[in-house]
């Protein structure tokens, strides 16, 4: 069978990621007010969120490691987006802050898993597509099911308000889809690493002895799993970890917006799908110019993080702006930076590289959840202030950290 051709394998994946996102991302624009309706503070709502993040992000650097040393692209791929899909409609029936914590975490658990996987097998497809074209397009299609999830549920509790196990149920439609997507491609593609190989060129000269992408076999002495991420990787990577500690997670925003009477239950997701609609514009738009200016793309961030504490006010119109303006935040971090990835490391060191930036950015955003929350209980000055710190200092470190990259990097 034909295998696809490296654009439509991207589009492909990327309605993976938009049915995922609907689940995912639709529980992530309510589980904020949810967890306030189960009687959990702003503290522990942005501890909620921030160990969510880092689980989500931080475990795949032990995640990327056993993709390298595996082989098992496909395998660790499909069992995350079963711990997602499976987690998620289950987290609204339990009635209880426990059980409904334990699930968010093992939902957050799933995207651990299949990440660097996923990551890796888009980046050997975008080998002859343009990285940040490539990234930018399924982050794009990616953000699209973030918005249709938060929307649907706000359909679902504007017509049934305050039915959470109804909202998060109706998630299990686009979850079993995911499933039958991702093994069809799986079948169409077995071997996406053919996509980075040039034409009659030895497997073994481009990648190593390893025969086949699923084969299991073990990794040889020179494997890159051996070899050190290089010096330049660790700059960025600290730069990145700098940043994260300045977004906030829309948990509390949202929880801002729902306890503070801004905004009513169905309000809050069709203010997230606002973000992911901003999301998904931002990470297309700035792939683009990531592929013609470089690195620099990302000084972006902290400039709009530090905007976005206008939707910590008392203004509902401030809150739908500053969470608009947080959308363009997670939007070029999401796409822009993994692309840099591809940039700074080989091939083979992709998946631990992955692994690593996403444990770095997830302790970034455990941090910010943890003392944004607190700052949120002293009040909205003390917020204000700790946002604006954050990102002033992450704009130093990052003008620093791309200094220092490789002229390879830089935009010509």
């Amino acid at each position: 069978m034909t295998r696809l051709r490296p654009w439509h394998f991207i589009v492909a994946f990327g309605i993976v990621s938009l049915l995922a996102d609907m689940v995912y991302e639709g529980a992530r624009s309510i589980i904020g007010p949810y967890l306030a309706t189960l009687g959990a503070s702003a503290l522990v709502v942005g501890l909620v969120a921030g160990l969510g993040e880092f689980i989500g992000y931080g475990l795949r650097v032990v995640t990327g490691y056993a993709v390298v040393r595996t082989r098992h692209y496909w395998t660790w791929t499909i069992l995350g987006y079963a711990l997602t899909v499976l987690s998620v409609p289950l987290i609204g029936v339990t009635g209880a802050l426990a059980p409904a914590l334990l699930l968010y975490a093992t939902e957050r658990l799933g995207k651990a898993v299949r990440s660097p996987a996923k990551d890796t097998l888009l980046s050997f497809a975008s080998a002859t597509t343009g990285r940040g074209s490539a990234f930018g397009v399924h982050q794009a299609l990616d953000q699209t099911g973030a918005v249709l999830g938060p929307l649907l549920l706000a359909a679902v509790l504007g017509w049934r308000e305050g039915d959470y196990a109804l909202a998060f149920g109706v998630l299990a439609v686009p979850g079993v889809l995911v499933l039958v997507l991702l093994f069809w491609l799986r079948h169409r593609v077995p071997d996406p690493l053919s996509y980075e190989e040039p034409d009659g060129t030895d497997r073994a000269d481009v990648a190593g002895p390893v025969e086949t992408v699923d084969a299991g076999r073990p990794a040889s002495p020179d494997s890159l799993l051996s070899r050190r991420l290089p010096a330049r990787f660790w700059v960025y990577a600290a730069a990145i970890a700098v940043l994260s500690c300045g977004v906030a997670s829309f948990p509390l925003l949202a929880y801002h917006a729902q306890t503070t009477g801004l905004l009513t239950d169905a309000q809050v997701p069709v203010l997230f799908a606002v973000a992911m609609l901003v999301d998904g514009a931002a990470g297309l738009v700035m792939g683009r110019v990531y592929d013609r200016l470089g690195p620099w793309t990302l000084l972006a961030v902290p400039l709009a993080a530090a905007a976005s504490v206008i939707a910590f006010t008392d203004d509902v119109v401030l809150v739908w702006i500053g969470v608009a303006i947080w959308g363009v935040v997670n939007g070029v971090l999401d796409s822009t930076v993994k692309a840099v990835v591809t940039e700074l490391v080989p091939t083979r060191s992709r998946p631990p590289a992955f692994g690593w930036l996403a444990f770095v950015r997830g302790a970034g955003l455990l941090i910010a959840g943890g003392i944004l929350g607190f700052a949120y209980d002293v009040g909205m000055a003390a917020v204000i202030a700790t946002v604006l710190v954050a990102n002033a200092i992450g704009l130093a470190v990052l003008v620093i950290a791309l200094r220092r990259l490789s002229p390879a990097t830089r935009p010509s």
